[in-house]
């Protein structure tokens, strides 16, 4: 039987998802460390209804604060697909970048579903891959040019931050620190890099949430979990919404690297708490 979680449970879990699914932070890492340490282990993302309300939650997020950027790319890519110039506006060229740098993710999830989901159960492999974040974070700012703006970017752009999005997929990988931190390096501008991975995150976010909430209404037990997943769905909405907002404020205007230390001493305390506890 899945396990169950408490109204107080799904209100933090999901305020940590919406903070921790945009910041370069590592959603996944924080929604199984956080529970293994305050002793709540089977509440987080082993929760096979609670990470699809999350997922969707964090979903609403992105939309509702880009929605005139998404609307605006999904035209120009209809426009390139009748005029059969796909290439033809730097709108319509993001919306085929996304459409590649989604397929690595999606081909990892895919092959390696059953392996990624034993991995979710580990905190110590969580802890590793944040302590790893903080390394992609740290070398990402070291000596990267960032002169570049979106329309700047190429095929062989989308195709590294699509892999970077891929490695992500490890829990304490944190997908937006991975996506920026490969955008930065090939000197895309911080602000840009935060926008392009936000738009990237919407394609892989939402097949992820649609997977889980197929699975959940195979299981036939949504109604028994409806108020705790609302609770879960919504304060994951409201607070990914206002993260997307004070992270794009931030990158413009300080580096990644105290993104990079938060990473590297969670990582660290975890660990040596996983050790201790034996």
């Amino acid at each position: 039987m899945e396990p169950r979680v408490t109204v107080v449970q799904a209100l933090l879990l999901g305020i940590i998802q919406g903070a921790t699914e945009f910041l370069p932070v590592s959603s996944s890492g924080h929604l199984v460390l956080v529970p293994w340490l305050v002793g709540w282990q089977e509440a987080g993302g082993s929760n096979l209804a609670f990470g699809a309300v999350v997922h969707w939650g964090t979903l609403v997020a992105v939309l509702a604060f880009f929605w005139r950027d998404v609307w605006r790319i999904l035209v120009a890519a209809w426009n390139g697909v009748r005029q059969r110039d796909l290439m033809r506006s730097p709108d319509s060229r993001l919306a085929w970048f996304i459409l590649v740098g989604s397929i690595p993710a999606a081909l990892a999830g895919w092959l390696l579903e059953d392996w990624f989901e034993r991995m979710f159960g580990n905190p110590q492999a969580a802890a590793i891959c944040l302590i790893g974040t903080a390394g992609l974070l740290f070398f990402a700012e070291r000596g990267a040019r960032q002169e570049r703006k979106l329309d700047a970017m190429n095929w062989r752009d989308a195709l590294v931050i699509g892999l970077a999005q891929a490695l992500a997929i490890l829990p304490g990988i944190s997908r937006s620190g991975a996506t920026i931190a490969a955008a930065v390096r090939g000197g895309i501008k911080r602000e840009a890099a935060a926008r392009y991975s936000f738009l990237l995150s919407i394609p892989i976010v939402a097949g992820a949430g649609a997977l889980q909430l197929a699975s959940l209404l195979r299981a036939g037990n949504l109604s028994e979990q409806l108020g705790v997943l609302l609770v879960g769905f919504f304060s994951a909405a409201v607070v990914g919404y206002l993260a997307i907002h004070a992270l794009l404020f931030l990158v413009g205007r300080r580096p990644l690297y105290p993104f990079a230390a938060y990473c590297f001493l969670l990582g660290v305390v975890s660990l040596s708490l996983y050790v201790v506890r034996g």
